[in-house]
């Protein structure tokens, strides 16, 4: 099975806590992206060379999806089995990740944005490496007239 191939993402449980956010897999399992993520308008443009996840809850903020963006490691029967889902974009590819939420390939940076009057609930880009993590929620962005 190629681990370049897209994969849909199911329904994951969310919890929001001081540490940061916790995703509960399909499976039962859980990870922590840790601390509480910057609040950033308009879009996320990640460091280059970075895992880039993307969360996007519900309104209940108990469940969301999760995808992988530009993931060529994980095995899609892995990802499959943790509800977690894949897309794969070429330089210059863009996509929607959830509806309202697209991401786009800008030269080894993955720019991710929502249209917040089509989404619910609240959208999260986690960015790491071996080296470290920041995470991010997307906000509207405001009128400072």
């Amino acid at each position: 099975m190629s681990i370049r191939e897209d994969v849909p993402p199911d329904t994951v449980g969310v919890e929001l806590t001081e540490e940061g956010v916790v995703v509960e897999y399909v499976d039962g399992r859980e990870t922590l992206y840790h601390g509480v993520p910057h609040r950033q308008e308009g879009s996320v443009r990640t460091m280059p060379g970075k895992q880039v996840h993307v969360l996007v809850t519900a309104a209940s903020e108990t469940e969301g999806v999760l995808v992988y963006v530009n993931d060529r490691i994980t095995e899609a029967n892995i990802l499959e089995s943790t509800g977690v889902g894949r897309v794969v974009l070429e330089p210059g590819e863009e996509t929607t990740v959830f509806p309202g939420v697209r991401a786009r390939n800008e030269t080894q940076r993955i720019v991710v944005d929502a249209d917040f009057e089509a989404v619910d609930g609240r959208v999260f880009v986690f960015e790491e490496n071996e080296m470290g993590e920041r995470s991010f929620e997307l906000v509207p962005e405001t009128d400072d007239e």
